[in-house]
């Protein structure tokens, strides 16, 4: 029977993971993922595909909201949640495109993200996401209502243990004399919310409704994947080709490369999410049932 036997939060988008035994789900993704971001000065999302040492970034959120970054160095940012009803300044802020109204943190917070990663990527503005319910989820794969953090485009991402195993198995093949191309990727490249284990290969490539534990999840499309898969999560470092290599060689579909589904949670009844919604919670060693299956959408560039 699949079980779900890996969680990760991601607090600050495209910085490192947390990885707990449990955690609540909202409307809009896992509690706390991706509340915050790094942005230009036009409130366009910086991301490893800007600068892979990002991930190297440690973050711990508190209770009341502010985020304590800590850098390889050791050096530590903390920083209050800002709030558009308190004064903070509100921006609008961008990733692939969506639009959507974010609170800028404070100057303390910009020059200390500027000072680590604006030679590459310029000035940098530490934005947060005080209202969940600002940023809709792609109308062409959303329900009503619908929401999304400032994940890429939906709220959670599932990948299987099944899928990886052939993944390698293919980058071994494809590699015979190259130990070093050959060599097997861990799940954290592809940065997922859920990892499921005891499932066929690729299996989740037909699910169109799954059960976690206690909570529903629709899927709404399959994951395109890009540049940030070739970056090693533990070193911030970029590793060449792979997997993306293999992914378009094996896993094409049109223009993209698939590995992993994007989820939507869904609500009971047909009411309109609101703050402080809680939909139930996702432990590890939860039972994965199938609820329905069928062909999916064509996966965008996103991950």
């Amino acid at each position: 029977m699949p079980q779900l036997t890996g969680l990760h939060v991601y607090p600050l988008k495209s910085a490192y993971r947390l990885s707990p035994e449990s955690a609540q789900v909202e409307p809009w993704g896992l509690t706390g993922d991706r509340r915050w971001m790094l942005a230009d000065e036009r409130g366009k999302a910086i991301t490893q595909r800007d600068e892979p040492a990002l991930g190297q970034l440690r973050v711990m959120p508190s209770p009341d909201g502010s985020l304590t970054v800590t850098a390889p160095d050791g050096s530590r940012l903390e920083v209050t949640a800002p709030s558009s009803p308190a004064g903070a300044p509100v921006i609008e802020a961008t990733v692939f495109g969506s639009v959507f109204k974010a609170s800028v943190a404070d100057k303390q917070a910009a020059d200390w993200f500027s000072e680590r990663f604006g030679e590459r990527v310029g000035p940098i503005r530490l934005l947060h996401l005080d209202d969940p319910l600002s940023r809709a989820v792609d109308p062409d794969y959303a329900g009503p209502g619908d929401t999304v953090s400032m994940a890429d485009g939906y709220p959670l991402l599932v990948t299987t243990t099944a899928s990886l195993t052939a993944l390698n198995a293919l980058l071994a093949e494809d590699h015979p004399d190259d130990e070093r191309k050959a060599a097997a990727l861990p799940m954290e490249r592809f940065r997922p919310n859920l990892v499921i284990t005891g499932t066929e290969p690729w299996a989740e490539g037909g699910w169109r409704r799954i059960q976690v534990g206690e909570v529903t999840f629709r899927v709404a499309k399959q994951c395109g994947r890009c540049i940030v898969t070739t970056t090693d999560q533990e070193t911030g470092e970029r590793r060449g080709p792979e997997p993306l290599r293999a992914l378009g060689r094996h896993r094409r579909f049109g223009q993209r490369l698939a590995f992993g589904q994007h989820l939507i949670p869904e609500r009971p009844g047909t009411a309109r999410p609101a703050v402080g919604d809680l939909l139930g919670t996702v432990r590890l060693g939860d039972q994965v049932t199938v609820l329905e299956e069928g062909p999916l959408p064509v996966p965008d560039q996103r991950d």
